[in-house]
């Protein structure tokens, strides 16, 4: 299944319209973000050989990466933000500034 920033975006937003509430203010929002990117730490700090507490899940970073996901789009969509213009920009930025910043690998032997 492919899926666009702005199918997502679009999938976010009817979801959150359905609430009275709709978005978080900003600054809870930015906390949530804080959080998730902490669960993202603790799940890879698990794959890579810390041991879970006792009764706590070692965790899937699959979710944890799209909850993630789901916070930066709800962001972007309570501040009117384009992220498919603006993930198009900063690869436009990486793919020049740092066009030469690393090794590239050998082009494969015909």
């Amino acid at each position: 299944m492919s899926l666009t920033f702005e199918e997502a975006r679009r999938r976010v937003d009817a979801y959150i319209s359905q609430f009275e509430e709709g978005y978080f203010p900003p600054l809870l929002m930015l906390a949530r973000l804080t959080e998730e990117t902490g669960e993202i730490a603790r799940v890879i700090a698990h794959q890579s050989g810390k041991t879970p507490k006792l009764g706590e899940e070692a965790g899937d970073l699959e979710m944890e990466l799209a909850d993630l996901l789901f916070v930066m789009l709800c962001m972007a969509n309570e501040r009117g933000v384009n992220l498919e213009r603006g993930f198009t920009r900063m690869m436009e930025k990486v793919e020049t500034r740092d066009a030469e910043r690393w090794t590239r690998k050998a082009a494969p032997e015909s």
